[in-house]
């Protein structure tokens, strides 16, 4: 079967997705600065998302920097199918590939338009491709060939950028982690716009304390991101792998300072999260994450190495249990908190993205290693 990367998400951050959703075009002239016409050379895609306009965002780690593409798509009366059975094989025959010939680096679903589009790397050659799937079902190649775009870069000085783990936009601003090869190796990335071709954007070393394991700590990527607004001030919250949930103030960090987070739940060790995002039911707000137990055969949480959490949204809002004294997800074997819940629903959901207000579009393992694609409600 398919060798699918157990990354989180890609790309995925619904607080950025929902704001989205709610910008009027006007926003769109924000985002671009001077873009380029012409074909977008990729050398990896590690993580999708997506900015205002259904403007697609693409990671790209072994360059060093983030695209952002206009992908021209108008808004549309079709819905994202709630199932694609073996979605894995149908993905790898449009490029040429047997269903082993594939790894899925990641998925986003386009806000304006409901397309879903898939972070895609042949086995044979390491090709990174973009294809895309339509409310009819249809598998289709995006087109990275001849569109409008414009290329960010992380500054390099110091030591190599080996991967972005995800990205995000809010409040005017693009948003990315990223992983390096030195000491203090978790990088937040910041790129005001309008977006400029070619132009360098701010990278913050982060540190943070790393609840399950009692220390600070700068080496620790963050797998997901979600920037989120509390009292007026902007933060982004990342989720490490063994496993704090850790929010960072961004309205006061200086170019290139190194930034300090603050730990306000622990999750368990041995899990690594995959993608994050907000969303509100019966008016109480909640933050879900999916995650990949890295643990699951010595010590399985359920039925497969993916699961998911639910947890208060209220939690990132936590100022004296933190760090130190943040909730731990469990208490021995037993759930410390009925703010922090399982989603059983949710088993195997290897990537996800939120799409509209109730429902999230999923990437599910089955039993025998094969991979739907399906809608499931937000719980």
């Amino acid at each position: 079967m398919p060798s699918f990367l157990p990354l989180r998400r890609a790309a995925w951050i619904a607080a950025a997705l929902s704001l989205v959703a709610s910008l009027p075009r006007a926003e769109a002239a924000k985002v671009w600065g001077q873009p380029q016409k012409g074909k977008v050379e990729l050398k990896s895609i590690d993580v999708l998302g997506f900015g205002p306009e259904g403007v697609l965002l693409i990671g790209d780690g072994r360059s060093a920097a983030i695209f952002a593409v206009k992908t021209g798509e108008a808004k549309s009366g079709g819905k994202v199918p709630a199932t694609v059975a073996k979605v894995d094989a149908k993905l790898a025959a449009a490029v040429g590939a047997p269903p082993t010939g594939i790894e899925i680096a990641d998925l986003a679903v386009n806000p304006v338009s409901g397309t879903v589009y898939f972070a895609v790397r042949k086995q044979d050659d390491k090709t990174p491709i973009v294809l895309t799937l339509n409310s009819a079902g249809d598998v289709g190649l995006a087109d990275l060939d001849n569109v409008e775009y414009v290329r960010v870069a992380l500054p390099t000085e110091g030591a190599p950028i080996g991967k972005i783990t995800d990205v995000a936009w809010t409040d005017g601003k693009l948003l990315a982690a990223a992983a390096a090869s030195e000491e203090f190796a978790s990088k937040i990335f910041i790129a005001p716009t309008p977006l400029k071709h070619d132009a360098v954007g701010e990278l913050h070393s982060a540190e943070t304390y790393h609840v399950q394991h009692h220390k600070w700590e700068t080496k620790s990527p963050m797998t997901t991101i979600m920037p989120f607004t509390e009292g007026g001030k902007t933060y982004l919250a990342g989720a490490f792998a063994c496993t704090p949930v850790v929010k960072y103030s961004l309205d006061s960090l200086a170019p290139q300072a190194k930034v300090k987070g603050t730990s306000v739940l622990e999750l368990g060790s041995g899990n690594r999260p995959q993608d994050m995002f907000t969303y509100t039911k019966d008016g109480k707000e909640y933050v879900l994450a999916n995650t990949f137990r890295f643990h699951h055969e010595r010590k399985p949480l359920g039925p497969s190495p993916y699961w998911t959490v639910r947890f208060d949204r209220d939690l990132l809002g936590e100022e004296e249990n933190v760090n130190e004294k943040a909730l731990f997800r469990l208490n021995g074997d037993k759930p410390a908190s009925d703010k922090v819940v399982m989603i059983d629903a949710y088993h195997g959901v290897v990537q996800m993205d939120r799409i509209g207000e109730t429902e999230a579009v999923v990437l599910k393992q089955n039993a025998d290693k094969s991979y739907d694609l399906a809608v499931l409600a937000l719980p």
